[in-house]
């Protein structure tokens, strides 16, 4: 009679195989390397008329961790890549965020590996994406950004086309870029394009005819030296646009306006001081996102900061911070609660997030301040 009392050789030897063959399985999954180049179609976001590539490249940091670098090659910016600061893969559950810009992105990996299916969530809109991973020869180009023009210039305009947009496009969208030797600024108006030129708030401006509010145009030009132009070149191109094919005349005076006094908070100041020449120009750089706007600025000075801050408020700011120096920072805010995720994620109001974020505040008070004055500006000449 066989002793039952100890196991079956071959019940064993199964056993184990198939103990083996899981701890196998799990040991490749764990390992499985996601290193390497991904895309994807993003089908038109809310708030955009377009689909829009969508390009991941990932890595392995030195401490192990995975990390990626994203670009959206469809904006006015394609080649700025945005990092990762959050990635992880779990199984085959890959995650990661982009919290300056508020995005997210949970997916599943394919039994190949070739493939991550699942959804990016911008400030709480949730869109489907899958990411395919594409050898590097095969993958979309990212463009890299013009050099710079060269700072002593002063620029104007070689070749400039100017066309109306037409007044039923539904599209609110507004860029200014440059693709190739061309300045492409896109659906804007003279009302805008003054507060570019010449910052401040639209109460700044004084005696602007309706027209020059509403109707939008769309521009593309060539100016006469080589390279992207600066922050401030950029606005000697516009203000020379406007004079010469608007017929643009104005003048400045200094009148008493209801502004918002940008001051210290209690407990100081929260910004970085700038490592950047201090005589140099400002780097700004913004971006609307849903509800959500995201402010990022280096080697930015108070006085130069308080007329950008006026562009989202209802009245002009002026600087009373009394800070001389030059910061980098950033800030985030809800501007339109109706596009804000419910879910408690939402940064605060503006008011609140450049006190929280900056160590600054907003107060309501009257003071003087430049106007512009318009005493002429006309329909655009024939191109």
């Amino acid at each position: 009679m066989r002793d039952s009392s100890h196991p079956r050789p071959i019940a064993h030897r199964r056993a184990l195989t198939v103990i083996a063959a899981l701890a196998l399985s799990l040991s490749t999954l764990h390992a499985q390397d996601i290193a390497g180049i991904w895309q994807g179609i993003l089908k038109a976001p809310q708030g955009t008329t377009k689909d829009q590539r969508i390009v991941i490249n990932i890595k392995r940091t030195a401490a192990g961790a995975w990390q990626g670098m994203a670009y959206n090659l469809d904006t006015y910016m394609p080649y700025e890549g945005h990092a990762t600061t959050s990635m992880t893969l779990e199984g085959a559950q890959l995650r990661f965020a982009i919290a300056p810009i508020g995005i997210t992105y949970q997916g599943d990996l394919a039994a190949s590996g070739a493939s991550f299916t699942g959804t990016l969530t911008l400030n709480g809109a949730a869109t489907p994406l899958t990411l395919l991973r594409v050898p590097a020869d095969a993958a979309w180009q990212i463009p890299t950004p013009n050099a710079a023009m060269a700072a002593t210039a002063d620029p104007d305009w070689d070749v400039i086309s100017i066309k109306a947009r037409d007044p039923n496009d539904p599209s609110g969208n507004q860029s200014m870029s440059m693709k190739g030797t061309q300045l492409v600024i896109e659906n804007r108006s003279v009302e805008g394009m003054l507060l570019f030129a010449y910052g401040g708030h639209k109460k700044q401006l004084i005696g602007i005819p309706g027209w020059a509010q509403t109707e939008r145009w769309d521009i593309r030009g060539v100016p006469d030296v080589p390279g992207s132009p600066s922050m401030k070149q950029a606005q000697a191109l516009i203000r020379k646009l406007l004079e010469e094919r608007f017929g643009l005349k104005l003048h400045k005076e200094t009148r008493e306006l209801a502004v918002y006094a940008v001051t210290v908070a209690k407990g100081g100041e929260k910004m970085t001081a700038s490592a950047g020449d201090p005589n140099g120009t400002p780097d700004e750089n913004e971006r609307s996102n849903g509800g959500q706007v995201t402010m990022r600025m280096t080697n930015m000075s108070m006085a130069e900061f308080a007329p950008d801050l006026g562009y989202f408020l209802d009245r002009p700011a002026v600087n009373q911070t009394a800070l001389a120096g030059r910061y980098d920072f950033q800030m985030v805010w809800t501007a339109d609660e109706s596009h804000a995720p419910t879910d408690g994620s939402a940064p605060p109001g503006i008011f609140t997030a450049i006190q929280e974020q900056l160590g600054l505040k907003l107060e309501p008070v009257k003071a003087p301040i430049d106007v512009l004055v318009i005493d002429t500006v006309t329909q655009p000449t024939a191109n």
